[in-house]
């Protein structure tokens, strides 16, 4: 089993990126340089993304995370995760089977289960999961472009959004075809929800008010589901909110990596978490439900 592609940047407390599904690292590049100055960076290429050579034997978030963590033997044995879409439920797996090597999670429209089931309504229905992999089979290209398409649809900038999902393409190379069906298969079946009470890192969920992809509800259902979790909904941002509302997102995500251990927060006489009193003028946190433009 080969290693997979990474880049490193900066220098600090070791953090790593896990991009989505049909990406590569390129698509940290904006998210990088601002963190560079606080942190040692460390994006990877999925397998079969970008310049990580496919790997048949993984198919599941499981064995994707054990070949992200059979990467990161020799360059970090204690770090944080950035995980967005599918990179975030393979960040969930490593954070479950690696409780004492990570430090800190971040989770970006990312859900534990993608298909909706009787159990679980929050998902995208199986019918539309089907069409989507018989358009990949059919044509894959077109597939991607279309998924990046649902992925800013309804965001603020959605077009610059879009013009860098497929800036991260064409700079980097497109994903192979088998890593695509995999991953799309990976995401009709998958269910992380039991290993969830595993995760003992401190875990921040961020989600975007308009994502078509990952509906917030389930990224909020997933931060009540963790041990210790915040939720962070970004008004007017949809799949990918690191692009869409980058400063805030970097502010965000710096703050908590950077902050002190600690316990859930609390709530005060009128029930609001005590996180939520600092939260920007264009973020609802946690117990909020403020859709507001």
């Amino acid at each position: 089993m080969s290693n997979l592609y990474v880049e490193t940047r900066g220098h600090g407390p070791d953090l790593v990126l896990l991009h989505g599904w049909g990406l590569n690292l390129r698509v940290w590049d904006g998210l990088a340089g601002e963190l560079a100055n606080r942190f040692r960076v460390i994006a990877i290429d999925l397998p079969g993304h970008g310049r990580s050579e496919w790997n048949p034997n993984a198919r599941t978030p499981a064995e994707q995370a054990w070949q992200v963590h059979a990467t990161l033997a020799s360059i970090s044995d204690r770090y944080s995760l950035l995980g967005w879409s599918l990179g975030g439920q393979i960040a969930l797996d490593l954070a479950a089977a690696m409780p004492g090597q990570v430090e800190r999670l971040v989770l970006v429209a990312t859900t534990p289960r993608f298909a909706a089931s009787a159990d679980w309504p929050y998902g995208m229905p199986a019918s539309a999961l089907e069409k989507l992999a018989t358009q990949l089979r059919t044509n894959y290209k077109r597939t991607v472009s279309e998924f990046l398409e649902l992925q800013v649809r309804g965001s603020a900038d959605s077009e610059k959004v879009l013009a860098e999902l497929h800036a991260s393409l064409f700079a980097h190379g497109e994903a192979h075809p088998k890593a695509l069906v995999s991953g799309l298969t990976t995401l009709q079946n998958s269910d992380l929800r039991p290993l969830l009470g595993l995760v003992r890192a401190p875990t921040l969920v961020i989600a975007g008010q308009y994502d078509r992809v990952t509906l917030p509800a389930a990224s909020r259902a997933l931060s009540e589901a963790l041990p210790d979790a915040r939720y962070v909904e970004f008004r007017r941002a949809a799949h990918a909110p690191f692009l869409s509302h980058a400063r805030e997102f970097v502010t965000v995500s710096t703050d908590f990596l950077r902050a002190a251990p600690s316990v859930r927060h609390g709530a005060d006489s009128s029930g609001q978490s005590t996180a939520d009193q600092a939260a920007p003028p264009n973020v609802a946190r946690k117990h909020t439900e403020d859709t507001s433009s």
